[in-house]
């Protein structure tokens, strides 16, 4: 134990920095290495006080909050789109596959830690360093980048639809019309409002103090797909409009990015496994939790199609009309995605600061990259064709293309043939829906544009 304790905290003027551990950097070591521990004194503790561990049914609430998320509120208009039952075909297909590649990180970590004589491996990042090399941790660092801009560039999308909805159009006619204020569209100066004060927050060093807003935005989150279940089955009850079973092909896939958006988490996996106190039940309890969520994505998609028809929105929320409780649910949305836009940056500040920074704070960089994220927003113009685009060309990559591969290259010399067709075909598969998907979304992004 002392051996490995003294292995850990080298001498800091030796560290490669990129080589670090990805997890450092996500807990704000970029600012001049302020993330690692200090280096132990001749009093301190040979063992530390232990890490509480999570318990089951925490552990099934931590994995339902990494993976629910703002992409849920574009499900009802995706069901519009590709039909409700491939809708839900599609829903319980990708639970599946994102289940599928989670436990194949977990198996692929426990192989190198117990096997290989790795150390501790904590992070998607050190998983793909340990399989491959340099290059596993390159390609998982930029999928993190995209992902994560891409999830931000989703919430102000978000915002300015929302903002525009509520202020400057009376009716969804209105809406589509893209009323204007000083002379740009409602939704370009929302987003461009958001700019400085987004300029301000991304400008702190560490986040630490904006922790707590992660499970307001979860409350959030939550009460509002309430609020629009209730709202759901009240106008259903009053109005049943016809809806479609079946979309064409293209619809599947364009469907299909939003869903594997929906369900993104991945990066979580391995953090919440080496958390949980009985880890030999992981499996399990993500399954229910994986299961428990598509039957919430389906019923939330589902009965928002029923209620509204051919007339859903990008955004649901946008068909609750203008009352009090629809009003405050959207502006608590808002505020909520404003204030979670730099806790989803810091990751994408970490990875470059650390590659190109030496691991050091760089403020025009990060200036820079909110202004790369707002021009992405302004010129993409429905919240669920964007969802469907990082679903298709990122998250799938992530979620099964990386975790197929990974786990191949740990397990290719025990594996029968079985094993081998296995992770080939859901590298294949991913490859395949994340080019298709992408195409799709992008072809349905410029026909609305044009």
């Amino acid at each position: 134990m002392a051996a490995t304790t003294v292995d850990r905290w080298p001498d800091l003027n030796l560290l490669d920095l990129d080589e670090l551990p990805l997890e450092w950097s996500l807990r704000g070591c970029s600012s001049s290495l302020d993330g690692l521990r200090p280096l132990p004194r001749e009093d301190t503790p040979l063992i530390g006080k232990p890490k509480p561990l999570s318990s089951q049914s925490k552990t099934f609430a931590n994995v339902f909050i990494a993976i629910v998320g703002a992409g849920v509120l574009g499900l009802p208009y995706t069901f519009m789109r590709t039909g409700w039952i491939t809708s839900l075909i599609m829903i319980f297909s990708v639970a599946s596959l994102t289940y599928y590649g989670m436990m194949l990180l977990v198996q692929t970590r426990r192989k190198l830690e117990s096997v290989n004589g790795f150390a501790k491996i904590s992070s998607f990042g050190d998983l793909g360093f340990a399989a491959c090399g340099p290059i596993g941790r390159c390609t998982v660092d930029v999928m993190i980048v995209l992902s994560q801009a891409g999830f931000c560039v989703g919430y102000l999308i978000f915002i300015g639809n929302t903002l525009a909805n509520l202020y400057n159009s009376p009716t969804l006619a209105a809406l589509k019309a893209n009323p204007k204020i000083w002379g740009i569209t409602a939704k370009s100066f929302y987003i461009w409002g958001c700019f400085p004060f987004q300029l301000g927050l991304n400008s702190i060093p560490t986040l630490t103090l904006l922790a707590p807003l992660s499970i307001f935005a979860d409350i959030v989150d939550l009460g509002a797909m309430g609020v629009v279940l209730v709202e759901d089955v009240l106008v259903f009850m009053k109005q049943r409009p016809a809806v479609e079973a079946f979309g064409g092909l293209s619809m599947f896939f364009y469907g299909l990015g939003v869903a594997v958006y929906s369900f993104e988490g991945i990066g979580m996996a391995l953090p919440l496994e080496s958390e949980m106190k009985d880890k030999n039940k992981f499996g399990k309890v993500l399954g229910l939790t994986m299961l428990f969520t598509a039957l919430l994505y389906g019923a939330f998609g589902a009965l928002g199609y029923f209620a509204f028809g051919e007339n859903t929105q990008d955004i649901i929320t946008a068909n609750l009309g203008k009352g009090l409780l629809s009003n405050l649910v959207q502006l608590g949305l808002c505020v909520n995605l404003f204030f979670t836009f730099p806790l989803m940056m810091n990751p994408v500040y970490e990875v470059v600061e650390r590659r190109f920074w030496d691991g050091m704070y760089c403020l025009w960089m990060r200036w820079l990259l909110v202004l790369g994220v707002i021009l992405v927003a302004l010129f993409i113009p429905n919240f669920a064709d964007f969802l469907s685009l990082v679903g298709s060309s990122i998250c799938c990559t992530l979620g099964f293309v990386l975790p197929a591969l990974f786990h191949y290259m740990v397990f290719k010399e025990e594996m029968g043939w079985k094993g081998v067709v296995s992770d080939l075909g859901i590298i294949i598969l991913g490859v395949a829906l994340g080019v298709s998907g992408t195409w799709y979304s992008l072809a349905e992004i410029f026909s609305v544009k044009g």
